[in-house]
């Protein structure tokens, strides 16, 4: 007869610990919007005019035989559902508004160049500072580190059931 499968145990501070069994499923993506079943390859967004082709999103002409869907980042932007959040408050940021704004522009223009599903959905003023929100948890990261590098300033992330919270924090000298 077979034996019963003994519960796999880990050594942790010299001594031994039960396994955890509350992280046996495991979930490939957190993320709602990006779908298990692939587009009809070629197809291109109705919105954006973002082709896919050979498995991945890109910028290019409309081939032919392409069939419309609605790709993963127009659903965001059109249900107001981010996935990442850029917070920027302070009297710096209010006091260097403009260029920020160019900057966060600019790592924009960078990143959609090659990944089109990685956009800016909104711009907006807060009380002490600006909001950015993204259809892209990496995005916000890339525009934050840039910020900090380039003004040094300070980055905290949070990354939560598929969101990404950042803020940039700036000191005064």
């Amino acid at each position: 007869m077979g034996q019963k499968p003994q519960n796999r145990r880990t050594v942790i501070d010299g001594s031994l610990q039960p396994e955890r069994r509350d992280r046996l499923i495991q979930e490939k993506e957190h993320d709602p919007y990006k779908s298990d079943l692939k587009p009809a390859d070629p197809s291109v967004c109705s919105r954006c005019h973002a082709v896919y082709e050979d498995g991945r999103w890109r910028w290019g002409a409309r081939p032919a035989d392409a069939t419309e869907t609605v790709c993963q980042a127009c659903q965001r932007i059109e249900e107001r559902i981010p996935a990442g959040i850029l917070t920027m408050s302070g009297a710096f940021v209010q006091a260097h508004r403009a260029e920020i704004i160019a900057q966060v522009r600019h790592q924009e223009k960078l990143e959609t160049a090659d990944h089109p599903l990685n956009r800016i959905m909104d711009i907006h003023d807060t009380a002490d500072g600006i909001n950015v929100t993204t259809t892209d948890l990496h995005l916000p990261r890339r525009i934050a580190e840039a910020l900090a590098h380039h003004h040094h300033g300070e980055v905290t992330w949070k990354y939560a059931e598929g969101e990404c919270f950042l803020r940039v924090n700036w000191h005064a000298d």
